[in-house]
C-alpha cells in the first residue's frame, strides 16, 4: 500500500490521480491532498478519499474549509508554508507534485529531504533548479518519476541510452498557451516564419 500525497489535488493532473487511486485502493491511500484555491472541490475530495490532511494555499478560504470538515477526521492547514511542512511527515510514502509553475519548486525539495519519492507532474521544478533537484534527489536516495506529458516522453525516449549520447531534444508547443487555438490567433513576431 503506497501513501500518497497530491500537491495539486484539484488540478486536471491531481484529479486524474485520484481516480486512478479511487479505481485500486488496495494499492494506494491518500494521505495529503493540497490546493491553490478551490476550496468546494479539496473539501469534495477530502471527503471521498479521508486523507490524515489538507491544505489550502489561499489562506482567506482556511475557515471555510476548517467549518466544512469540523466533522471529518482531518487536519486542515492554510498557507504555503504548511504544504512545506506536511513534506515531513512520516507517514507519506510519495508525493505527487502537480503544483503550477514555481510554487512546487520548495514543497518538492523539502519531499526530497525528507527522503519521499517523487512524482514530478511539475516541469518548471526542474526548469527553475533542476540541478539541485536532482543533485538532492541523489544525495537522499529519491527516484523523481516523470508523470507528465513532455517530460514523461522524454524520460521514456532516453530509458537505455547511456552509452547513446544525445545531442538535441527539441519540445514542440503541445499545449499550455497554444492549447485549442488555431493558427492566426495570436500575434506572430516580425521574423517568425510560417
Amino acid at each position: 500500500m503506497k501513501r500518497i500525497a497530491i500537491l495539486g489535488s484539484t488540478g486536471s493532473i491531481g484529479t486524474q490521480a485520484l481516480e486512478v487511486i479511487q479505481a485500486n485502493p488496495e494499492h494506494f491511500h491518500v494521505e495529503v491532498l493540497t490546493a491553490y484555491s478551490n476550496a468546494d472541490l479539496l473539501i469534495q475530495q477530502a471527503r471521498i478519499f479521508k486523507p490524515n490532511a489538507i491544505a489550502i494555499c489561499d489562506t482567506a478560504k482556511l475557515e471555510m474549509l476548517k467549518d466544512a470538515l469540523a466533522g471529518e477526521d482531518v487536519k486542515v492547514y492554510g498557507g504555503q508554508e504548511s504544504i512545506v511542512q506536511l513534506m515531513s511527515m512520516d507517514s507519506i510514502d510519495l508525493v505527487l507534485t502537480a503544483m503550477v509553475g514555481f510554487a512546487g519548486l520548495e514543497p518538492t525539495l523539502e519531499a526530497i529531504r525528507n527522503k519521499k519519492n517523487i512524482a514530478l507532474a511539475n516541469k518548471e521544478t526542474l526548469v527553475v533548479a533542476g540541478d539541485l533537484v536532482t543533485k538532492l534527489a541523489m544525495e537522499n536516495k529519491v527516484s523523481i518519476y516523470p508523470v507528465d506529458s513532455e517530460h514523461s516522453a522524454i524520460f521514456q525516449c532516453l530509458a537505455g541510452e547511456m552509452h547513446n549520447p544525445i545531442e538535441k531534444i527539441i519540445l514542440t508547443a503541445s499545449g499550455g498557451p497554444f492549447r485549442g487555438k488555431k493558427e492566426g490567433n495570436w500575434k506572430k513576431s516580425p521574423n517568425q516564419k510560417r
